[in-house]
């Protein structure tokens, strides 16, 4: 069997800290939320500082609805479980919903994913609301690579 032309999906294995403002700001909320006792408190307090605590309820209901295997918080690389939802949430945000679903179902089973697509719209638009967009790393993945000189 083959593996060429297999795609690296994007922001698996990345360094949290290398990620986008915005992309970083909800995996450190999905992280948080997966650690905390009382994960909706926690989420607020979190976006409250970025000015997007309205996205805390959407994350919540998207972090109920798609429980996915979380790092902890400090975790220096983005896990595939993450890097799904991160472009999940980011092509909902622009919506490219069966972008969107695609993406989900590699993380949940058909009525699952589904369900979770409400919420992760009204997180895109809670973000999108707050200033915060999501990059499209499926666009940034198919434009043509500079040639390399030398």
């Amino acid at each position: 069997m083959s593996t060429r032309g297999l795609p690296v999906w994007p922001w698996t294995g990345a360094e949290a800290a290398a990620l986008p403002a915005p992309e970083r700001l909800m995996l450190d909320g999905l992280r948080v939320w997966r650690a905390a006792e009382a994960p909706l408190p926690a989420l607020r307090l979190l976006l409250a500082a970025e000015d997007a605590a309205v996205a805390a309820t959407p994350l919540d209901a998207l972090l109920r609805v798609a429980p996915i295997q979380a790092c902890a918080p400090l975790c220096p690389r983005v896990n595939p479980d993450e890097a799904a939802l991160l472009l999940a949430c980011a092509m909902a945000q622009r919506g490219a919903r069966s972008e969107a679903l695609a993406a989900l179902l590699r993380l949940l089973p058909l009525p699952a994913a589904y369900a979770a697509m409400p919420a992760a719209i009204h997180l895109g638009a809670a973000l999108r609301g707050a200033g915060l967009l999501l990059r499209n790393p499926i666009r940034e993945a198919l434009r043509p690579r500079p040639a390399a000189r030398g």
